[in-house]
């Protein structure tokens, strides 16, 4: 039984143009994303997303986690979040990550989606407090999902599918041309955890 699934050619970039992301596929054995999974679901202090929409407040279903090495801001959606004290496994993540990446991070965005119901619409990360053209790397754990990428003039797109104890880069002017998104599934009836981890830059 071999320790990873297939072998992934991390170094090319997934976009035609305008941008760089690359995807390191299964980062973790199966044994360590099981574990990984279980202590997030159980030990991150999740809360139902906020965002402002045409004026009104809207709660997700969807669940998120703020944490970083200070407690941060962080504005997006018209809300601000404060990011909370790095867990122990949140550290280890993150060491792996910088590792594997050759980037480093100061904060950890997290998402927690329920089941296939539960995705995020087409948008870029192109908040203030992020610097700027930066590394966003995207740990997945849980249920494989599609990913997408839509340019936002050519609307070329490009899809891939995030496995469970993968890792996905997303840097350079990515976040300025390009669209992202999870698109809903009826194929996944499981959780899914997603770990963003981002640099903030200090004003």
């Amino acid at each position: 039984m071999k320790l990873f699934d297939i072998e992934v050619d991390h170094k090319k970039n997934l976009l035609p143009r305008d941008g760089t992301v690359h995807y390191f596929g299964k980062i973790l054995n199966e044994e360590d994303a099981i574990h990984y999974l279980n202590v997030l679901l159980n030990k991150i202090e999740w809360k139902n997303d906020e965002a402002i929409i045409f004026g009104k407040k809207i709660i997700t279903k969807r669940k998120v986690a703020w944490y970083g090495e200070k407690p941060f801001q962080y504005t997006y959606s018209k809300t601000t979040k404060q990011a909370l004290p790095w867990t122990t496994e949140l550290l280890e993540l993150k060491s792996k990550v910088e590792q594997e990446s050759g980037e480093t991070f100061n904060s950890c965005l997290l998402n927690l989606y329920h089941d296939g119901s539960e995705g995020m619409a087409w948008h870029s990360d192109g908040e203030k407090d992020l610097k700027k053209n930066g590394a966003i790397a995207s740990v997945s754990f849980g249920s494989e999902r599609k990913f997408a990428f839509k340019h936002k003039e050519t609307k070329e797109k490009v899809e891939l599918v995030l496995e469970h104890g993968s890792l996905l880069i997303m840097k350079d002017e990515t976040q300025t041309h390009w669209l992202h998104r999870l698109p809903p599934t009826t194929k996944s009836n499981t959780p899914r955890v997603n770990l963003t981890f981002r640099t903030i830059v200090e004003k």
